[in-house]
């Protein structure tokens, strides 16, 4: 039943994830298809209008004395965004308008042979960087910002546009907008993992704490009643054993105790520390188990909670006794290496696949039938959160074994 609850949860949270992110790309798309196409329409506008206005230049340039001349002019004048360039075919500029020239000028009172040397060389230099070397027939037959004008009968006339500022920032306001909207989603997704999170830790430090709670009373009770039998004539032996049991209850309340509320670190060394959380292992595991230590001469001392250390180690190697069904060989091994000690526990189990590296430390997951898929979780959260350190799957193959290492600061 545990096992079926988890798989729904997870089920869940994956659905939900997979649903925002779904909504979070189909709102993107809309958005830069809505914006590309009105800036396509802006476009579409400001070709339409140059075209009016080159028919415009046409006409006023054969204008006779019945043409509407100040209609035309009104039409020219109105352009005061776009920036035009009209030329001749030998290149040479005959007019302009709205350009953002070096020198300050204004454009209404002056012509292009007045202008200052910077600002010619300028407008050439925009008229030549447009036209390559394809030239003037060529552009205006293939290219949309140029307009082919006939002034008189086998003397036309070119105009070349550029797009408004106005399109031209239009045209980034799409990528503006997606750079935006994913910086939104990665906030609102963040703050989302967050508020999960912080219930979690709430969840763990409130359940963490009414475990050592709830432990409390019956060690007290225990410990009383061993004493009672010990006075009483008891067998030594069996009061002995006991009392191993209830002392062993009363570090496992402590530990909880400790995962409620941020641990006090003390310096330890990590060889002394990695013995003693085998003892109480190695006498609760199969005879077929062997447990070899690889641990260097000169001790390394590490700033740890002991308690929630060896619960680590009793974690990870109870983990490794399982994976092999009860028969193999662990190898822990440590070393130093840039500042940091490293813990290797090594096992001949059934292995774990690449894929599952990251997922093994999630909660809820397990390859057992019963369990609560906590184990790994809990170890990842006393290293890494409590610890300041790194646990991972260093390496693994199946049907070969696994090594899991963890790093910590060292203080040597």
């Amino acid at each position: 039943m545990w096992n079926g609850l988890k798989l729904k949860n997870l089920v869940i949270n994956n659905t939900a994830r997979y649903i925002f992110l779904g909504i979070t790309v189909c709102a993107i798309i809309f958005f830069l298809i809505a914006s590309n196409r009105l800036v396509k329409q802006l476009a579409s506008q400001e070709r339409e209008r140059m075209d009016i206005w080159a028919q415009a230049t046409q006409r006023l340039a054969q204008a006779d004395v019945d043409t509407d001349v100040d209609f035309l002019l009104s039409i020219i004048s109105q352009n005061n965004s776009i920036p035009v360039l009209v030329s001749d075919s030998n290149y040479n500029i005959l007019d302009f308008r709205n350009f953002d020239l070096p020198d300050e000028t204004d454009e209404e009172t002056v012509t292009y042979e007045q202008l200052s040397a910077a600002n010619r060389d300028y407008l050439s230099r925009k008229l030549y960087g447009a036209v390559g070397n394809q030239g003037l027939e060529e552009m205006s037959k293939n290219d949309s910002h140029f307009i082919r004008v006939e002034v008189y009968y086998n003397y036309p006339q070119y105009i070349y546009y550029e797009d408004s500022i106005l399109l031209r920032r239009l045209s980034w306001y799409p990528y503006l907008q997606l750079i935006v909207m994913l910086i939104l989603a990665v906030i609102i997704y963040s703050a989302i993992i967050y508020t999960k999170n912080a219930e979690q830790n709430r969840l763990w430090a409130g359940l963490s704490k009414e475990t050592a709670h709830q432990l409390g009373t019956p060690i007290s009770s225990l410990m009383a009643w061993n004493e009672y039998l010990d006075s009483s004539g008891t067998d030594h032996d069996i009061t002995s054993e006991m009392n191993k049991d209830i002392k062993r209850l009363s570090v496992i309340a402590d530990r909880f105790s400790k995962i409620g509320s941020r641990p006090e670190l003390n310096l330890e060394y990590l060889n002394s520390t990695i013995g003693k959380s085998l003892e109480y292992m190695a006498s609760r595991i199969s005879g077929k188990v062997k447990i070899t230590l690889d641990l260097p001469p000169d001790d390394t001392g590490v700033m740890i909670s002991e308690p929630l250390f060896e619960w680590v180690m009793e974690n990870l190697t109870k983990n490794a006794v399982d994976a092999m069904a009860g028969e193999g060989e662990i190898t822990i091994s440590t070393g130093t290496e840039k500042g940091k000690v490293w813990i290797d526990i090594k096992d001949t189990g059934k292995g774990i696949s690449r894929k599952n590296f990251k997922k093994v430390f999630a909660a809820g997951y397990t390859t057992k039938k019963r369990g609560w898929g906590l184990g790994l979780t809990l170890v990842k959260r006393i290293i890494e959160e409590y610890h300041g350190g790194k646990i991972y799957v260093k390496s693994s193959e199946l049907g070969k074994g696994t090594t899991f290492r963890i790093e910590l600061p060292s203080e040597n």
